[in-house]
């Protein structure tokens, strides 16, 4: 919200207040001003409290402005220890690859396995209210994009996508946050598919391939980035005044641009709705390269790295990956978690080629949080769940598509 909306919001909100009968009504014609007057006492009344509640919130916070919270001091159940230290941070050490099928499973729509769908209704009849998740069809050289409603059932948009540098137009970030619109990066545009109307809006933007889309928090704008440029577009209903269209400023990677949060080496960065990016505090890990998006929830923010050698977690054959989950919060701690691999298996173990214990860097990223505790993130052949206050990786599903973006509709 922009600071000039404030004032006129708290007045349209302090027109509704009851003012209390303190005279009768032959002096009520009389009172205009001193109504004025009431009113804006009542505002300064209503300014106080909420500025009381946000100091009592914020007491203690950084100088960054992150909140000081209190974590719990009792492990739940199920906790499991940290293996140790990483540049100061707690780090967890994943199941080894080949051992997904056999951990727990987290219930959600994408059942035990995600394919493509045998049985798909047309989205302009069977319009949905919440995105659980969202992949794509290839018929002849464009794309159709599927998506699946939060109770297992899955629709087709009609619309042909084209791709964008040879590959599917499909971006994780790509569904908005209220679930309701899945957004698309094409050569020179922006193409959104609202799944509770079913309409498909293409909104033009300057020439190029663009191959990531993030939202703002407020689901009205979208973040679409490219090699050279990246764009904020106004999605939503007209603003007053607002350009529908403005550039952010660049990021050397097109996946860094994300809202609220990008996680890049050396800080934590915070989307600054001018199109700016400040930093919210620095970051110190043995990071070689960023993969994937990075994805917020309302403490944190997580995003897969490509890390250095790591002497706490040794590997034969794999680049050490790690999903680092870092807090937004001055009291609460950042967490990681290594993608490691077992020392005692052998780097080769069925067909000639076939390398199933190798960590392939691209092999791994993050897809979003499934909610404030639990980091989803991807694998070889497996979307996971990690959980932060216990430690717990769980299986979500097994991929039998290349690509998929993760909704809030898996929620029950």
């Amino acid at each position: 919200m922009r600071r000039e909306d404030v004032r006129p919001l708290l007045l349209r909100t302090t027109d509704r207040l009851t003012e209390p009968d303190l005279a009768d009504a032959a002096w009520a014609a009389g009172l205009v001003v001193n109504r004025r007057r009431r009113r804006l006492t009542a505002l300064s009344v209503i300014a106080v409290i909420a500025l009381a509640v946000v100091a009592s919130i914020l007491i203690g916070a950084g100088t960054r402005g992150r909140a000081d919270i209190t974590p719990p001091t009792t492990p739940p159940p199920g906790y499991i220890e940290s293996s140790g230290k990483i540049s100061g941070i707690d780090f967890w050490v994943a199941p080894p690859p080949g051992s997904e099928r056999f951990l727990d499973r987290l219930e959600t729509p994408l059942g035990d396995r995600l394919d493509l769908p045998h049985k798909v209704r047309p989205l302009a009849k069977h319009t949905l209210h919440n995105i659980a998740a969202v992949v794509l069809v290839k018929h002849g050289d464009r794309y159709a994009p599927l998506l699946l409603d939060a109770d297992g059932s899955w629709v087709q948009a009609d619309v042909g996508l084209a791709p964008v540098d040879n590959s599917p137009p499909l971006s994780p970030g790509a569904i908005s946050p209220d679930g309701h619109v899945a957004a698309f990066p094409q050569p020179g545009a922006l193409v959104t598919v609202d799944a509770t109307t079913a309409q498909i809006a293409r909104f033009p933007l300057p020439g190029g391939d663009y191959l990531s889309v993030s939202w703002v928090a407020d689901g009205r704008w979208a973040l679409v980035g490219g090699r050279d440029a990246t764009y904020q577009v106004l999605v939503g209903e007209d603003g007053y005044g607002e350009d529908s269209v403005f550039r952010v400023a660049a990021t050397k990677d097109p996946n860094e641009a994300t809202s609220p949060f990008r996680i890049q080496t050396g800080a934590v960065m915070r989307y600054m709705f001018n199109g700016q990016w400040m930093e919210d505090n620095p970051l110190t890990l043995p990071v070689r390269s960023w993969q994937g998006q990075t994805f917020s929830s309302i403490t944190g923010a997580a995003r897969v790295f490509v890390s250095e050698t790591l002497p706490q977690v040794p590997t034969r054959v794999s680049q050490p990956q790690v999903v680092a989950a870092i807090s937004t919060l001055s009291t609460m701690p950042s967490r990681l978690l290594v993608l490691g691999e077992p020392q005692d298996s052998p780097p080769t173990q069925e067909g000639a080629g076939d390398r199933p214990f190798v960590r392939e860097v691209g092999c791994c990223a993050v897809l979003g949080w499934y909610d404030d505790n639990n980091v989803l993130f991807r694998v070889r052949g497996w979307v996971l769940a990690w959980n932060l206050d216990s430690g717990r990786v769980r299986r979500v599903t097994e991929l039998g598509v290349d690509q998929v973006a993760l909704g809030p509709g898996l929620r029950p």
